[in-house]
């Protein structure tokens, strides 16, 4: 790893949990998801081998004698025992698109599209790696691990570009059966990429979330007069004398789209939702804990 790509991970850690830190605030506005955050780990509701309480039971036959609450049971006829919450690591996995596309902003007041896609995974992953969970890049560039350094290694994974691509597809080649995963992109390209990663994603288990990124111009198409549309790769080119008779046409293409994304995300049972660089990136990152936080599926 180059050291200005190894700098640049370092920056974009230091904004991430930034970020990060500022959520808490933010989720005690939700009381369940508060209450989520705190516990960490807690609150699978799933019987193993933690050490938190979460239920007492009847003994049944086959019960080891030593797991019996004596304590518990002298208040009734019957024996008791306790049991613990399932505490097993979860793997998440991330892809952030970095096609040129992804480079594009219209305005100096707020980031491109691939700044925040970056920032935005690697504040979810800080989030997750608080909660102990494992961590890592869906293209098998950085395999799922626990503990703080797999940040710095994701941060300068992502760091890098993907050199003379117009458009990005998610690479999911390194899922984990039954893990969870985000894909972060402007999903302008070709769509059928997608939809088969999504599909052979859900075909290994894999329940996760799609966030489609976008410029607030690439919303509003606020274009007027002539112009000359050209890709952030320079591959495609369009001059118009008037942009503005594209607007309903365009419009159309993106609401067209975004249906796209729905089916896909109702057929698999993966969440999907819209960011526009110009809101907060923490609404985005509250909605994606909502969905992909510890709480969220029993995975690998």
């Amino acid at each position: 790893m180059s050291e200005g790509a190894a700098q640049f991970g370092f920056d974009l850690r230091h904004r991430a949990e930034g970020l990060a830190a500022g959520l808490p605030p933010l989720l005690a506005a939700a009381d369940h998801l508060a209450v989520a955050l705190q516990q960490g780990l807690h609150g699978r509701r799933r019987v193993g081998q933690g050490t938190e309480f979460w239920q007492y039971r009847a003994a049944q036959p086959g019960d080891e004698v030593r797991r019996i609450d004596w304590r518990r049971s002298a208040r009734s006829d019957a024996q008791f025992l306790r049991e613990q919450e399932w505490q097993a690591a979860q793997s998440v996995q991330f892809w952030a698109d970095g096609a040129a596309s992804m480079a594009y902003r219209s305005s100096e007041r707020w980031e491109d599209k691939g700044s925040r896609a970056r920032l935005l995974a690697l504040a979810l992953a800080v989030l997750l790696e608080h909660g102990g969970e494992r961590i890592g890049l869906a293209d098998g560039m950085a395999p799922p691990r626990a503990g703080r350094a797999q940040l710095m290694r994701m941060a300068e994974a992502l760091s890098l570009r993907d050199a003379g691509v117009d458009y990005g597809a998610p690479r999911a080649s390194a899922l984990l059966p039954g893990a969870r995963a985000v894909f972060l992109s402007d999903f302008l390209g070709g769509f059928d990429p997608v939809r088969d990663a999504v599909l052979a994603a859900a075909d290994k288990g894999v329940k996760g979330a799609l966030v489609q990124v976008l410029d607030p111009a690439e919303e509003e198409f606020p274009f007027t007069g002539r112009a000359l549309f050209e890709s952030m790769g320079a591959l495609l080119r369009h001059e118009t004398k008037e942009a503005a008779g594209l607007r309903a046409r365009y419009r159309a293409r993106l609401a067209e789209r975004r249906d796209e994304l729905a089916d896909l995300g109702r057929a698999t049972g993966w969440a999907v939702t819209q960011h526009r660089t110009d809101h907060p990136a923490q609404t985005a990152l509250l909605w994606l804990y909502q969905v992909i936080g510890p709480n969220r599926g029993q995975g690998r």
